[in-house]
């Protein structure tokens, strides 16, 4: 774990002293959030449809095969669109075909286990990778810390600038907290993964943190 500190606005204004506090946490995930999907052209919407939801299926059942729980699978996508042929010069554009698409978001609860998912559901079919995303099950206790880590640099860094300017340090008369910052997903390539094996995943650590703005009032000169 590890703490980091922001340098922050600090005013002595009308005898208060306001400074910001940044606090970051570095965890191991325990839990992956992969966004995947089908797309399939045909010169049907029928049979667009047709396709994605064989697809589709042979997908749900493979995760679930290799223990994807029903309630960590969700449909978070469903599109059909017709493709247009606009290269006929001097000719309006034309309807040549379907397109059909599912998207599934599926929650891993077992990273040992999400490189062989990741490679048995392009095996099925799957062609479409919008992110991947780790996280914890539960990001409450490691967020709580950052909080306090902020909270503890705000008033050392308050603390701090009091006695550098000669004065006494009053009470805090206020704190807002600027929001926690939490992992963001990382992008996928389609071309990235292969069919007939587990994809190597590294998961690394991630980083919570959350800053503060604290002020405090100038009780007097030292």
């Amino acid at each position: 774990m590890a703490l980091w500190a922001v340098v922050g606005p600090v005013s002595a204004e009308q005898g208060q002293i306001t400074v910001m506090g940044h606090g970051t946490v570095d965890a191991v995930p325990d839990m992956a959030v992969i966004t995947l999907g089908v797309s399939h052209q045909k010169d049907t919407a029928r049979d667009a449809v047709a396709e994605v939801a064989v697809t589709s299926g042979a997908i749900l059942s493979a995760l679930r095969d290799i223990g994807v729980a029903p309630r960590d699978m969700q449909t978070s996508g469903l599109s059909l669109t017709q493709v247009w042929d606009h290269r006929t010069s001097g000719q309006p554009p034309r309807v040549t075909g379907y397109e059909a698409s599912n998207q599934v978001t599926v929650r891993i609860r077992d990273l040992a286990v999400l490189g062989e998912i990741l490679g048995h559901v392009t095996a099925e079919g799957a062609n479409r990778f919008q992110g991947l995303q780790f996280t914890l099950q539960d990001p409450k206790p490691v967020l709580q810390e950052a909080r306090r880590r902020a909270v503890a640099d705000g008033a050392d860094r308050a603390r701090l600038y009091a006695d550098a300017a000669g004065v006494t340090l009053g009470p805090l008369l206020a704190i807002q907290e600027a929001g926690p910052s939490m992992p963001r997903p990382m992008p996928m390539m389609r071309e990235s993964l292969a069919a007939d094996m587990a994809m190597p995943v590294a998961e690394g650590e991630l980083a919570f943190s959350a800053t503060v703005t604290m002020i405090y009032a100038i009780a007097g000169s030292q």
